[in-house]
């Protein structure tokens, strides 16, 4: 009776060891704040002190009331505004019309998680001198990574098998003592895996083919995904490559604020296959007379022009030696892609933000469109053809309305998907 005690005993330490381990990685997973941040609040909220459609989260900690306030707004905003919460008062309908949205479903361990990195505030990014960016592309961590995910579950299955093992070994040897039979000795793992393996062959078959071709098709879709620099991460959201510049040039303040078209400073865009960059004398036609602005840093950064230039503006005068800038390029197609500016932009009458996203609220430009052959080509299927004004392709137009009577012509119609079109 004390051996099958002890075995019993023995099973309950590996059964308890096995909850205890669930019970730790729920929680690791349920107390990521970033992830929850990511998936809760970053649609209305930021990490800085940048109000969005809600106000910003940095240092909120040290600026909401104690206690269980937090948990009570979190999960039920509404109420807390009815019942005529001080605090908040102020800042609705003051500051902000739109009410939260309250998640009730949230734990308080993990609105804690939450709050806690939001009031932290963005980490330090290092920039090499000259730069007002990240060094290199920025790195958008997936917080959802597989392969940890992956790992979480092998390791949970080698417990679950451990544990499986010991349970029969040890219920075995019980039957054993009380029928007195000898006990019998348990085999070593790596053995007992080969007989199993031994004895159902055609199971151990099933399993590697199967895993095999799943491999097959995650190596697929990774290969796929070399040299792509952008994804949507949600519907009309994108991340992707954001070099650092030479200059802070931010395209929401002239584009976007100024209204200064995009053929200023890209004048290729509408006779050459390039857009070109703008050569530091486009900037010197403003900026000669404008040498500050009311926003922060701006005499900083437009003397960076001068000194391209070679401008010395104390004096009015071109004197010194011109420091050509190196802009760093964002959008970039393999070499024997062809793909011309002027078609696009002049015959096809797109729209720069069709390829380069809405570029008048950027600051310096990332890449927001994945630029793919697939994302190109269900373009040309999906864009209507340009059929007026452009009297050269008059015959062909003609000819394809009468070819697809009543169809909407789109771009692939008329041959957009040959592929001596883009690759030469």
């Amino acid at each position: 009776m004390n051996s099958l005690w002890q075995n019993v005993r023995s099973t309950r330490l590996v059964v308890l060891f096995s909850l205890a381990f669930f019970v730790l990685a729920s929680n690791a997973f349920a107390q990521d704040g970033k992830a929850l941040f990511k998936s809760k609040c970053s649609s209305c909220h930021t990490i800085t002190d940048k109000a969005s459609t809600g106000p910003g989260l940095k240092d909120v900690l040290n600026r909401i009331p104690a206690g269980d306030w937090k948990y009570n707004w979190v999960k039920n905003p509404a109420a807390v505004i009815k019942s005529g919460d001080s605090y908040i008062a102020g800042l609705y309908p003051a500051k902000f019309k739109t009410i939260m949205t309250g998640f009730p479903d949230l734990k308080n361990e993990e609105i804690d998680a939450i709050l806690a990195y939001a009031s932290a505030g963005p980490q330090d990014v290092a920039t090499t001198p000259g730069a007002t960016g990240p060094v290199g592309p920025e790195v958008v961590q997936d917080e959802n990574n597989p392969w940890f995910i992956i790992a979480i579950i092998i390791a949970l299955l080698i417990v679950l098998i451990t544990t499986l093992r010991f349970t029969k070994i040890h219920l075995r040897n019980a039957l054993n003592e009380k029928e007195g039979r000898p006990e019998e000795p348990a085999q070593p793992f790596l053995t007992a895996s080969r007989s199993w393996v031994n004895n159902n062959k055609k199971l151990v078959g099933f399993l590697g083919f199967f895993l095999f071709c799943y491999l097959v098709v995650q190596g697929w879709y990774v290969l796929k995904g070399v040299g792509v620099y952008a994804e949507e991460v949600k519907p009309d959201q994108w991340v992707g490559y954001h070099p650092s510049q030479p200059i802070n040039f931010s395209h929401k303040i002239h584009a976007g604020d100024n209204g200064i078209q995009c053929q200023y400073c890209h004048s290729g865009v509408e006779k050459s296959k390039h857009a070109s960059i703008p050569s530091v004398n486009v900037c010197m036609n403003c900026h000669k007379a404008i040498s500050q602005t009311k926003n922060e840093g701006s005499a900083e950064e437009i003397q960076k022009i001068y000194t391209a230039a070679g401008y010395d503006p104390a004096n009015g005068t071109y004197t010194l030696v011109p420091q050509p800038l190196r802009w760093n390029k964002v959008h970039n197609l393999p070499d024997h892609v062809y793909f011309s500016h002027q078609q696009h932009v002049v015959v096809g009458g797109v729209a720069c933000e069709t390829c380069h996203g809405d570029v008048k609220k950027m600051g310096t430009i990332e890449q927001q469109r994945p630029l793919t052959m697939g994302w190109c080509i269900d373009c040309h299927r999906n864009t209507p053809l340009k059929m007026e004004g452009n009297g050269y392709y008059t015959e062909l137009h003609e000819k394809m309305k009468e070819k697809y009577k009543g169809q909407p012509i789109t771009v692939a119609m008329a041959g957009g998907l040959e592929c001596g079109r883009c690759h030469y």
